[in-house]
């Protein structure tokens, strides 16, 4: 009898959109079930993340059981130690479709009312404002047409996790798109054709699987002057779809942009030149790219550029997440 009425106030929970006083009713430390065919609290990823209670001082889990999730995500400033954990790394799946080539009207930027181009910054499928946020098994997807830019994970906030994951896309799969930012990956793959790793913030990229699926650059860093490290990829493998052979480690999107590539495996696909300047001499001057102690067939270094550069052991043992994330490593995983 307990487990009947658990269940039919489940049910019931799950056929409802939240009301002011429903909202209050998660406010606690309990997980969130999602799922789509109604067994669970809510129907939809953003109806769980609706409930949660701003500035939470607790950690509020979303499980979201396995399925499609067609929907078009924020999780705004105001929430924070939500952790959106899938059942099924494969078969859990957020997706939407947007492209920045999409034509649509909004009044508010266009004095004349005429359509407009949805640009990069409104693609995303899934946008990270707050901080201290997870991510956790599942797939973040645009599966839009190669027609443009198509974000499938826009990070802005603080101290992210993304942790066995599976982030795909096309073009600019993954913006981490500020600078003060320190955003984790760990153990995902993460697939791509066009500059699909690009933006200013630091990130680090522990183990995880690089797939270009078209000859183009994997990273666009836009590393600010004054942020003394961008991207860190450790001990990750960079693979390729079958005749996929001209891909570079990255070009700068702006002049001092940060990249380094340690303990990798690079696969044949990887250009020999390793790096591209974005057709802009002067980024030769400025752009910090570095490597130390890659393997495989695409590592080998006697003939790139010569504006990137080879780390010594004593600069590779000083590049820890200690270092790059000021000190502060107690929202790391363990």
């Amino acid at each position: 009898m307990h487990f009947l009425t658990t269940l039919l106030l489940l049910t019931s929970l799950a056929n409802v959109s939240p009301s002011g006083d429903e909202r209050g009713a998660f406010d606690n430390p309990d997980t969130i079930v999602v799922a789509r065919d109604g067994t669970g609290q809510f129907r939809t990823v953003g109806e769980a993340i609706e409930v949660c209670r701003a500035f939470m001082d607790y950690h509020k889990v979303i499980f979201v059981k396995r399925g499609v999730y067609k929907e078009k995500l924020v999780i705004p400033t105001h929430l924070e130690n939500i952790e959106i954990l899938g059942e099924d790394v494969e078969r859990t799946i957020i997706t939407y479709d947007d492209h920045a080539n999409i034509l649509f009207e909004n009044s508010q930027l266009s004095t004349i009312n005429s359509p407009l181009k949805m640009g990069t910054f409104r693609t995303y499928t899934l946008k990270v404002e707050g901080s201290d946020i997870t991510l956790r098994n599942i797939t973040i997807e645009n599966n839009a047409a190669r027609l443009g830019q198509a974000v499938a994970l826009h990070i802005e906030g603080d101290r992210v996790r993304v942790i066995g994951c599976r982030l795909l896309g096309h073009q600019d799969t993954v913006y981490t798109g500020k600078a003060s930012s320190r955003v984790w990956f760990q153990d995902c793959y993460i697939c791509g054709t066009t500059d699909f790793i690009f933006g200013p913030a630091t990130a680090w990229f522990e183990r995880c699987q690089i797939h270009s699926c078209a000859d183009s650059y994997i990273t666009a860093a836009s590393t600010p002057q004054d942020v003394p490290y961008g991207y860190v990829f450790s001990h990750c493998r960079l693979t390729a779809d079958e005749g996929v052979t001209k891909v570079y480690l990255g070009r700068p999107w702006r002049p001092y942009a940060y990249t380094l590539f340690i303990y990798c495996e690079l696969g044949n696909h990887i250009r020999p030149e390793g790096w591209e300047n974005w057709r802009n001499p002067e980024n030769e001057r400025t752009a910090r790219y570095y490597e130390y102690g890659n393997t495989g067939p695409g590592a080998a270094i006697n003939s790139r550029v010569s504006w990137s550069h080879q780390l010594t052991k004593r600069e590779a043992q000083a590049i820890t997440p200690t270092t790059i994330f000021h000190s502060e490593t107690n929202w790391l995983p363990e």
